[in-house]
């Protein structure tokens, strides 16, 4: 009995580990930075090697802090709606993912850029310290640097106007 038992309730297990693993929507997972201070970094401009963007840069004002990548279909997809924020004073700044300088230009060339800062990351270390799963990603920043939000995936109108606008209104009274 024992030799049927024990299989049977481990595969039900795991099954069970699967239906609740395959319910979950990605995009809903909690990142552990959400209430921390923005991991530090050190990285290029995407547009001056010469200057060096820190995790510093990112913090004094309420902003968006958007990865992005060339080869991200689903960021050229979310492109009109940061312009659309970018246009309305919001700040954005991001770090392009794990791309090439060439590639990434001529993304940014197709409908402006909405990034106040860009930080240069080709081989995705400020990603990984980040928590980044993959492009896009967009987490919010309060006036001292704290991650008060985390998106997976692109943005769309609905998200814009039910999660991020109210927070970055509320994160905005806010301050001091």
């Amino acid at each position: 009995m024992r030799r049927v038992l024990l299989p049977l309730v481990a595969v039900l297990a795991i099954l069970g580990l699967f239906y609740v693993g395959l319910g979950m929507d990605a995009r809903e997972l909690p990142s552990p930075l959400v209430g921390k201070p923005a991991p530090a970094f050190e990285l290029e401009s995407f547009f001056d090697p010469e200057v060096t963007i820190t995790e510093a840069d990112f913090i004094g004002e309420v902003a968006l802090v958007n990865v992005w990548a060339s080869w991200c279909v689903t960021c050229l997809r979310e492109k009109p709606l940061l312009m659309e924020l970018a246009r309305q004073g919001i700040t954005i700044h991001s770090f392009n993912y794990r791309d090439t300088r060439a590639d990434a230009m001529r993304y940014l060339s197709r409908d402006n850029n909405p990034y106040t800062t860009i930080a240069f990351d080709p081989d995705g270390d400020a990603g990984l310290e980040w928590g980044v799963y993959a492009t896009p990603e967009t987490y919010v920043l309060d006036a001292r640097g704290m991650i008060r939000y985390k998106r997976i995936g692109p943005l769309n109108a609905k998200i814009l106007e039910e999660e991020v606008l109210p927070l970055i209104a509320r994160l905005e009274a806010e301050k001091p």
